[in-house]
Parts: structure tokens; sequence; C-alpha cells
């Protein structure tokens, strides 16, 4: 495990084994997460299709329970982002990328408590994720993806489609004053749980 530019991020990047039949590789393993502070709990598993310039977030849930999760790109490419949103972080308002494909097999850790998103860099990328806990409708929030405070350096060369509800989606400064964003504080108590 690789931690990323934000706190509670990391990436993986697997060892692939191929021969003349194809290849085989360990994609998730808790024993490595472990050594790195975090722990998964699976409670569900999702797999997302999307045509290329297709952006899914910046998504994420009420701290506690959070939702971490573990992402792999089993299909094309995209671009998985990261924002750290939780109030009163050292790194609040800040972002952190990392490029997930079919080829590299890497994979990205996300804890509780921060913003996720994932751009298709290609036709048909297939993302699947593992999630610490079931779909909340009403502990899930979002913050838009085009937010200037955020400033994301999207690639200028992918025409991007959000789905209605993203691109509603509030400014960083609209979720804090909505009281909408987890505290950095309570973050790390459910982190050292």
């Amino acid at each position: 495990m690789e931690p990323l530019d934000i706190e509670g991020t990391f990436s993986f990047t697997p060892r692939v084994h191929g021969d003349q039949r194809g290849s085989f590789h360990e994609w998730f393993r808790q024993d490595a997460l472990e050594k790195v502070g975090h722990r998964l709990g699976l409670a569900q598993a999702n797999i997302s299709v999307s045509a290329r310039g297709v952006l899914r977030g910046v998504h994420y849930a009420d701290v506690p329970p959070g939702q971490a999760k573990y992402i792999t790109c089993v299909r094309g490419a995209i671009l998985d982002v990261v924002v750290d949103v939780r109030e009163g972080s050292p790194t609040f308002g800040s972002w952190t990328s990392v490029r997930l494909d079919e080829r590299s097999r890497r994979c990205v850790y996300v804890a509780e408590g921060l913003g996720h998103a994932i751009l298709s860099l290609e036709d048909d990328s297939t993302v699947v994720y593992l999630s610490s806990e079931p779909y909340t409708p009403s502990a899930e929030h979002e913050v838009h993806p085009f937010d200037p405070a955020l400033a994301i350096d999207w690639p200028a060369d992918v025409e991007p489609v959000l789905s209605a509800k993203d691109a509603a989606a509030p400014t960083l400064a609209e979720a804090r004053a909505a009281g909408h964003l987890p505290s950095y504080e309570a973050c790390m108590a459910y982190y050292n749980r």
C-alpha cells in the first residue's frame, strides 16, 4: 500500500502473474490494508460501466458510519479522484487523483468521510469497488465536481457527462454552510475505533 497525498487514501499495484493462458492477480488483501491501519468490512460490492466522459461524483457519506471504498478498473481506464471534505482536516479542500486501468490493475482505497469521483477515460470503462457499508440515500451527499474552489484538474480532452444529481450538487462552501460535511475529528475517531 502506497499512501497518497490525502490521509486515509492509499494506492496498491498488484503483482500480475501472466502466461499464455492469461493472467491472475490478488486485487484486494485485508492484511495489506490492516498494515496501514485500516480495515474494510465488506458490506456491498458494486460495478459501474461508463461511456467515455461519464463523471460520477464527488460523493461522500455521513460519518459514522461513512462508506470506505476499495476501487479498481477491470476494463478501460478511469481517473479516480479523492477530495478531502473532512472539515478541520489539514488537507481540507484538496484533492488527489490516480489513473486506474486494465493494464496496471492498480487499486485505490478511500477511507470514510472522503469525497470520491471517477471520470471514464474510455468507452465501456468498468469499475469494480468494495464498500464498507451499504448505500444509504439519506446519508449520502455530493459536492459539485467543477467547484472552482476545488480546482480539480480534469483532463481537457474529455467532454464530461454528469447525472442531473451531480450537475445540481452544491459547492464545497455550500455543503459546509449546510452542515453536511463530516468532521476530521469524527473521522479520526471512527478510523481508530
